[in-house]
């Protein structure tokens, strides 16, 4: 029989069923994050038009973190379904072509970021089995052949003032609200103060 018609062995058909629960689960938990998104970015929007740019600045961090996990999850879904398409070539790890070698290195770095699909640690050990420990070493580290744009959505800081910048901006273009931008610096430097004095506060 040819290499793509033989059987898979135990372990790939455990790795297909907790890839296909992944997949289920995705479903299940892009839901309210779609909404907490919704209400976030509401919310950053009537703040602009009341005028009040440092609450929609912050606010905007919760728009950020939905937005980059529901993006997070297109990509580890597709790399689930990647691999469970193409599961009779992980029985032979040295001959899988670089799209499977991508996905499984994604996967494994994405189990170490997302709770909120528990299939992925287990994922992540059937993996790491099968391509070896240096493989999954430098997925881990979000390097090698795990796409940048993955490690950037779920370790980017939400917090970083000029993408905080950048999405309230985008959100007031979207809802045709003009706000002044020139206000931003005084935010900042706010923002700043406000981040010393919790430095300079002796913990209990």
């Amino acid at each position: 029989m040819g290499f793509i018609l033989r059987k898979t062995s135990k372990q790939t058909r455990k790795l297909k069923t907790l890839l296909r629960l992944a997949v289920s689960r995705i479903a299940v938990a892009r839901r309210p994050r779609l909404a907490r998104k919704s209400i976030a970015t509401s919310d950053v929007s009537q703040l602009l038009a009341l005028g009040h740019l440092d609450r929609a600045i912050h606010r905007v961090e919760q728009v950020i973190q939905e937005g980059n996990m529901l993006e997070a999850f297109e990509m580890i879904e597709l790399y689930c379904k990647r691999l469970t398409e193409k599961a009779a070539q992980l029985d032979k790890p040295s001959e899988c072509v670089q799209e499977i070698r991508e996905a499984a290195a994604g996967l494994i770095f994405a189990a170490g970021w997302c709770g909120d699909l528990p299939e992925l640690p287990l994922v992540r050990t059937i993996l790491t089995e099968k391509f070896g420990n240096d493989f999954a070493s430098t997925a881990k580290d979000g390097t090698g052949i795990v796409d940048p744009m993955l490690v950037w959505k779920l370790s980017s800081d939400a917090t970083n003032m000029e993408l905080k910048e950048k999405v309230t901006k985008e959100i007031a273009a979207e809802n045709i609200i003009l706000v002044d931008f020139s206000k931003l610096t005084e935010v900042i430097d706010d923002t700043a103060t406000y981040h010393q004095d919790l430095d300079l506060d002796t913990p209990w």
